[in-house]
C-alpha cells in the first residue's frame, strides 16, 4: 500500500454503533491471539490480534516479553511516553507522575467546574439547540488540557484541526503526517518559549523542576501526547456517553438525579468508559522473544495488537458485558490500558468526566436527540472512535 492510498477499515478499528464489530466477538470466541494480515496505523502487515481480557492484561503487562519499540514504526511515531521502553519510560513516567496525582487533580476541579458552567451558559443563551460536540463536548477537555500547558486560546482550534486530521485513518498518510509535523512544530516553539521562561503551568514546572533531566524533545512529546490524548479521547467519550444515556433515559434520570458524591457517579464514569471504549487499541507490542498467549504458540519479533473494546465486553468480566448499566459494580477495564503504560491522564479524564456528565444533565433536563439517532454520524476508521456532531434539544 503507498502512503497516498486511503485503507480499508482494519479490523482493529470496526465498530457498529456503541458495540465492537461482530467480527472482533468471532475472533474472542476463538482463537485468543488470531493471525491477522491487515492495516495497523502506517502499514498492512501481519499481526497478532488479542482480544480476551485476561490476555490483553498479560500483554500490557509484561514489558520483559512485549517491547513497545519497533524501528518499522519509529518514522511516524513521536518520541512520547506511550513508545518507550525501560529505562526511559520509567525515568520521564517518575517525572511526569506528580502532575496527575488525586492532589493535583482536585486543585484543578474549580477550574473544570468553571469551564462547564461557561459552557453551559454560552449553550442555553444560542439554544435551544446545538451540536453537543462543537458546544460542549469538544471545548471542555481541549479547554483543561491548553490550560495546564499554557497554550494560548486562539491556539486551540489548531490543535484540534491537527489531532482531527491526524487519526483519520481514513485520510492518505501524508495528509496525516503533514498535520503531525505542524502540531511538532508548534510545540516545539512552544516548549522552546517555556525553556526561556518557564512559567507556572506543567511545561514551566518540568523546566524549574527538572531541568536538564527531561530533554526538548521528551518535553515535546509529552505535550504533544497530552494535547492530543488529553482532549480528543474524553470529548468522545462525552459525546458517546451523552448519545448512550439519551438511548437509556432511566438510567441518565439516575444519574441526573444522584446528590453530590453518590457513588453512583464515579459508577456511572467507569461504566461509560468501559462500555464506550473510545480508543480501539494499544500500540502494537512486539514479541522479545518466543512466547505464548492463551495457550497460543507467539514467536519473537511477532507484532501483536491488543483490541481494548471487545475486551472490555468479554464475558469472562460477568454477565451483561454487551449492556450499559450505570448500576453495575465497576470491573477492571481496560479503556486506559494496563500496566507501566497505564494512561497518567485517567485521574483527569476521570474528573472531566465526573463534573460534566451531571452538570450537563442537570442543566438541560429535557435534553433530547435533534435528529433521528440513525442519524447520528459516528467518527468510523479512526484512532479515537465517538461522534462527528450530536444534534440537541432542549
Amino acid at each position: 500500500m503507498s502512503e497516498q492510498d486511503v485503507p480499508p477499515i482494519s479490523i482493529f478499528y470496526r465498530r457498529d454503533g456503541f458495540d465492537p464489530g461482530p467480527a472482533l466477538g468471532e475472533a474472542q470466541r476463538g482463537d485468543p491471539a488470531r493471525r491477522v494480515r491487515d492495516f495497523w496505523l502506517h502499514r498492512v502487515g501481519e499481526y497478532r490480534l488479542v482480544t480476551r481480557h485476561a490476555d490483553v492484561r498479560r500483554v500490557l503487562a509484561d514489558q520483559e516479553t512485549f517491547a513497545m519499540y519497533d524501528p518499522e514504526r519509529a518514522p511516524v511515531l513521536p518520541n512520547e511516553l506511550l513508545n518507550m521502553d525501560p529505562p526511559e519510560h520509567t525515568r520521564l513516567r517518575h517525572v511526569l507522575t506528580p502532575e496527575f496525582t488525586g492532589k493535583r487533580i482536585r486543585s484543578l476541579e474549580p477550574m473544570i467546574r468553571a469551564l462547564v458552567g461557561e459552557l453551559l451558559d454560552a449553550m442555553e443563551a444560542r439554544g435551544p439547540a446545538a451540536d453537543l460536540m462543537d458546544a460542549f463536548a469538544l471545548p471542555l477537555p481541549l479547554g483543561v488540557i491548553c490550560a495546564m500547558l499554557g497554550v494560548p486560546d486562539p491556539d486551540q482550534g489548531d490543535f484540534h484541526r491537527w489531532s482531527r486530521t491526524t487519526l483519520d485513518l481514513g485520510l492518505p498518510m501524508e495528509e496525516r503526517l503533514a498535520a503531525g509535523r505542524e502540531s511538532h512544530a508548534y510545540v516545539a516553539s512552544l516548549v522552546a518559549e517555556k525553556r526561556r521562561s518557564p512559567d507556572d503551568g506543567m511545561i514551566g514546572m518540568l523546566v524549574r523542576e527538572h531541568g536538564g533531566a527531561v530533554s526538548d524533545s521528551e518535553l515535546v512529546g509529552v505535550c504533544e501526547l497530552l494535547l492530543l490524548a488529553g482532549h480528543v479521547t474524553v470529548s468522545n467519550t462525552i459525546g458517546l456517553g451523552v448519545l448512550a444515556l439519551l438511548s437509556h433515559p432511566e438510567q441518565a434520570d439516575r444519574l441526573r438525579d444522584a446528590p453530590e458524591g453518590d457513588p453512583v457517579v464515579d459508577a456511572a464514569v467507569e461504566e461509560l468508559l468501559r462500555y464506550l471504549s473510545v480508543s480501539s487499541t494499544a500500540l502494537a507490542r512486539t514479541a522479545r522473544c518466543d512466547t505464548e498467549i492463551g495457550g497460543v504458540p507467539v514467536k519473537a519479533g511477532e507484532q501483536v495488537v491488543c483490541q481494548l473494546p471487545v475486551a472490555n465486553r468479554d464475558p469472562a468480566l460477568g454477565a451483561g458485558m454487551d449492556r450499559l448499566d450505570i448500576g453495575r459494580e465497576p470491573v477492571s477495564h481496560l479503556t486506559f490500558g494496563h500496566g507501566p503504560h497505564h494512561c497518567l491522564g485517567a485521574p483527569l479524564a476521570r474528573a472531566e468526566l465526573r463534573i460534566a456528565l451531571p452538570a450537563l444533565l442537570r442543566r438541560l433536563p429535557g435534553l433530547a436527540l435533534a435528529c433521528p439517532v440513525e442519524e447520528v454520524p459516528y467518527r468510523v476508521n479512526n484512532e479515537v472512535y465517538g461522534l462527528h456532531a450530536l444534534p440537541v434539544t432542549w
